[in-house]
């Protein structure tokens, strides 16, 4: 059996190899999508374009276009003059967001009154609307500390010269700081480049393996192949254990690549690593075995990869969360095996989680691929017979 199970596995390399399609599929995919979501998806807002409406004109809004200036976050491209202009800058896309100081903001400032700075946001881009609001938020909120430590300066000096004046103390004040767990800078190809392993493990092994079964039917030898002392059982490993490599070497090209290219931080254990995609190639494996027996062709093969693929690409949070899916989708997640590893990647990636943490996603991967390939191995079977 060893050797029936060596020869046809080596006949699989050279089959695969030999065919310019399955070495393209080796390689290129795995580094395109890795270029793609570290370079062009790029969520980070580093610098937003704004535009800058003070009708106040003094020294406090003069300051406060300071503050914005200075935060490293903003560059401002224009200054319109009216509602007309704001309105144009806006229509045009010549900037992010603007930023409208009201009549009478040193004055309100000045007697200790509550006073207004109108943010104006371009929502065409929800992500990059919602950081630019926090933008200007964290810098007014900054302003606004500042001010108010010095107006009560004053007053304490105010009080303190005049003898028969009311002394005024400073009031104690609570400030926040932020502290950010996993991906300090919060850069989003941190978040993004971990999925892309998932995503092309996913899509190279349940493609190869559907359309390696499916060229030995499409060019007639399937027939050879049953009349030799192959068993059913050899002829199913041997086109499959080949593809647990490639599913490796795919592992390892997108980590040294992640690492070395984009400097992605990997803070877990790659043993770990290996072995959850392990277990998560056993769905992968019995997807491709299923599509290989209700497909005749490799261009129908694709198909079905396609309309498989796609399912658990949206489902398995690697665009969009999970918890801000409606909640019946939320449910169907739960049956989406990529969903789990996905969460074991990320958690070893950037949380630096181990097996005590993710023990219930490599339990849940393991039950799925169980079952999935026992089921695929079994009309597999039949259809051989």
């Amino acid at each position: 059996m060893r050797q029936r199970l060596r020869s046809i596995i080596r006949k699989e390399f050279i089959q695969a190899l030999r065919d310019p399609r399955m070495r393209g599929m080796l390689v290129f995919p795995p580094l395109i999508q890795l270029l793609v979501f570290g370079y062009a998806v790029n969520l980070d807002v580093d610098t937003a374009r704004i535009a800058w409406m003070d009708q106040d004109r003094t020294p406090q809004s003069r300051d406060l276009r300071a503050a914005f200036e200075s935060s490293g976050r903003f560059t401002i491209g224009a200054t319109p003059d009216d509602e007309h202009a704001m309105q144009s800058v806006l229509d045009h896309g010549q900037a992010d967001g603007v930023i409208r100081v009201l009549p009478g903001f040193a004055r309100d400032i000045t007697r200790g009154r509550i006073t207004n700075v109108q943010i104006l946001l371009d929502g065409t881009n929800s992500n990059t609307a919602s950081l630019i609001s926090g933008y200007a938020g964290q810098v007014i909120a900054r302003f606004s500390q500042q001010a108010s430590g010095d107006a009560q300066r004053n007053r304490l000096v105010g009080g303190t010269m005049n003898a028969g004046g009311p002394l005024s103390l400073p009031m104690p004040q609570v400030v926040s700081r932020t502290r950010v767990w996993y991906n300090p800078d919060l850069k989003s190809r941190n978040y993004f480049i971990p999925g892309v392993v998932v995503n092309i493990i996913t899509l190279v092994t349940l493609s190869l393996t559907a359309m390696a079964i499916v060229r030995e039917k499409e060019i007639g030898t399937m027939e050879q192949l049953m009349v030799t002392p192959i068993r059913p059982v050899e002829l199913i490993l041997g086109k499959t254990l080949p593809f647990v490599l490639v599913g490796y070497w795919d592992l390892v090209l997108v980590t040294s690549a992640a690492l070395l290219i984009f400097h992605v931080p990997f803070n877990g254990s790659f043993l770990l690593l290996l072995f959850a995609a392990l277990v998560f190639l056993l769905t992968t494996l019995g997807a491709g075995l299923f599509i290989s027996t209700i497909s005749r062709t490799q261009q129908q093969a694709m198909m079905a990869t396609t309309l498989f693929f796609q399912p658990f690409f949206m489902l398995s949070g690697f665009t969009f969360p999970i918890r801000n899916m409606p909640e019946g989708v939320q449910w169907l997640t739960y049956f989406n095996p990529v969903r789990y590893f996905m969460e074991i990647v990320r958690g070893v990636f950037l949380q630096g989680a181990g097996i005590a943490t993710l023990w219930p996603q490599v339990v849940a991967l393991a039950v799925f691929g169980t079952i999935v390939l026992w089921l695929s191995i079994n009309r597999f079977h039949k259809q051989l017979e």
